[in-house]
C-alpha cells in the first residue's frame, strides 16, 4: 500500500503539524485522527463534501489535538480591533494557528479577491498594528498582509460552520505522550460513529454516507452544475482521495487489513473521478460514484467488526 506525498488542500492538518513542530506525527496520521476520511455528505442536497455528515474542520482539529495528548487555548469573537490585539498578544509567545479564514480574501494569493475562496487555515508568525506575517500551507511561507486585509479574511463571514469570527489556537502544550499508533487506535470508535451517521442539525435535504454519494451520482448524471464541477475538481476529489488513502495507510499499520483495503479502494475510485469530471464525461463520473457509494457502508461494517473483536 503506497502512501501519497505531494501537494494538496491539507491546510488545517499542515498548520497543526507546523504548530507541533518536531513532535508532530505525519500529516497522514493527523488527517486520519480528525475523522475526515470516514464519510461523505451532500449538504442541502447540492453541496458535496467527502467528509462525514455533520463534520467540520473545527471538530476535526479539536479531536486530533486531544487524541495526540496536546492542549491549546482556543479563543474567538470580539471586534476587529480586539481580535488584532488578541492575535498580537498570542504571537508575542510564539506562532498561532488561525482559522478558519476566507481564502478568497488572502490578497497575496493570485486571483484574489474572489467570492469562491473557501475556508482555510494558516499559522501566524508575527503581527502588529500594520502587518501580519504568516505561513500559508497553500504554498506561501512568510507571506505578508496588511493587518486590515488579514482581519477581513479572518472574520470569515462566508464560512458557514464557524459560530464566531476571529478563531485562533495558541499556547500548545503536550500534557501526555501518546504514540501515533495508540492515538489512531483510540480514534477508531469515533471513526465508526462517523461512518454510522448521526442525528445532527443540518440544512433540509442533507444526506450522509452511501445515500449522499448515490444522490451526487444522480446529480452528476443529469449534468454537473458548473459550480459543483469546480468544487469537485479543484478541491473535493483531491482532498477526498488523499484522506482515504491516508486512512488506508493508517489502518494497515494497525493491522486492520480488510478495512484498509476498502479505504484504499475508495481512494482509487475517488481519485479516478478527476479526469472524467474535468473533461465533462459525466456519465463515466456518475458510474464511478455509484461504485464508490456502497463502500462507505462496507467500511463501517469492517471497522465495527474490528472494534467488536477487541471488546
Amino acid at each position: 500500500m503506497l502512501g501519497y506525498i505531494g501537494s494538496g488542500p491539507y491546510c488545517y492538518t499542515n498548520s497543526l503539524s507546523m504548530m507541533l513542530g518536531g513532535e508532530s506525527p505525519t500529516t497522514a496520521v493527523i488527517e486520519t485522527l480528525t475523522g475526515s476520511p470516514f464519510g461523505a455528505q451532500l449538504i442541502g442536497g447540492s453541496l458535496p463534501l467527502f467528509d462525514p455528515y455533520g463534520w467540520d474542520p473545527e471538530t476535526g482539529l479539536d479531536a486530533a489535538i486531544a487524541l495526540l495528548g496536546w492542549t491549546c487555548e482556543r479563543s474567538d469573537g470580539g471586534t476587529p480591533a480586539e481580535a488584532l490585539d488578541r492575535l498580537r498578544t498570542a504571537c508575542s509567545r510564539g506562532p498561532v494557528l488561525v482559522g478558519p479564514v476566507d481564502m478568497g480574501l488572502l490578497l497575496y494569493q493570485p486571483g484574489t479577491p474572489n467570492a469562491d475562496g473557501g475556508d482555510h487555515y494558516v499559522v501566524v508568525l508575527a503581527a502588529d498594528q500594520d502587518t501580519v506575517e504568516l505561513h500559508d500551507p497553500h504554498g506561501h511561507p512568510y507571506a505578508m498582509l496588511p493587518a486590515q486585509a488579514f482581519l477581513s479574511a479572518w472574520e470569515a463571514r462566508a464560512v458557514s460552520y464557524t459560530d464566531a469570527p476571529f478563531v485562533l489556537r495558541a499556547g500548545f502544550a503536550r500534557h501526555v505522550r501518546i504514540t501515533p499508533a495508540v492515538a489512531l487506535r483510540q480514534s477508531l470508535p469515533q471513526a465508526e460513529r462517523w461512518l454510522a451517521g448521526r442525528e445532527l442539525p443540518m440544512p433540509p435535504g442533507s444526506l450522509g454516507g452511501t445515500a449522499a454519494v448515490e444522490a451526487l451520482a444522480d446529480l452528476v448524471a443529469r449534468g454537473t452544475p458548473p459550480g459543483i464541477r469546480t468544487l469537485l475538481t479543484a478541491f473535493g476529489v483531491r482532498v477526498g482521495a488523499r484522506r482515504l488513502n491516508d486512512a488506508a495507510t493508517c489502518l494497515q499499520e494497525l493491522g486492520l487489513s480488510h478495512a484498509a483495503s476498502i479505504a484504499q479502494r475508495q481512494a482509487r475510485i475517488l481519485g479516478g473521478l478527476q479526469y472524467p469530471l474535468v473533461r465533462g464525461d459525466d456519465a463515466t463520473a456518475a458510474a464511478q460514484l455509484r461504485h464508490l457509494a456502497p463502500l462507505y457502508a462496507q467500511l463501517h461494517t469492517a471497522l465495527a467488526t474490528a472494534l467488536d473483536s477487541v471488546t
